[in-house]
């Protein structure tokens, strides 16, 4: 199954992710069918950014994304 998730990125305590397409029985750290966006907590307020058209195709196709990326795309402008 395709999953639409974040991907860590960065180091311990600096961590910022990165929203992604990817098999879901690869490993988070693992390599993306696509990068759709980023999330940076690290900034007041959090910055969301995603290319909505894409993560619409991939819904369409079937992609199921996780709940922390629903809850996402409602901050993302």
């Amino acid at each position: 199954m395709i999953t639409i998730r974040l991907k860590p990125m960065g180091t311990k305590n600096r961590r910022k992710w990165r929203i992604v397409v990817s098999e879901s029985h690869v490993s988070g750290s693992g390599r993306p069918i696509e990068e759709l966006g980023s999330y940076n907590s690290l900034v007041n307020p959090p910055a969301v950014t995603i290319r909505k058209d894409r993560y619409e195709a991939w819904v369409q196709k079937g992609a199921k994304p996780s709940k922390t990326v629903k809850a996402l795309l409602s901050h993302a402008h």
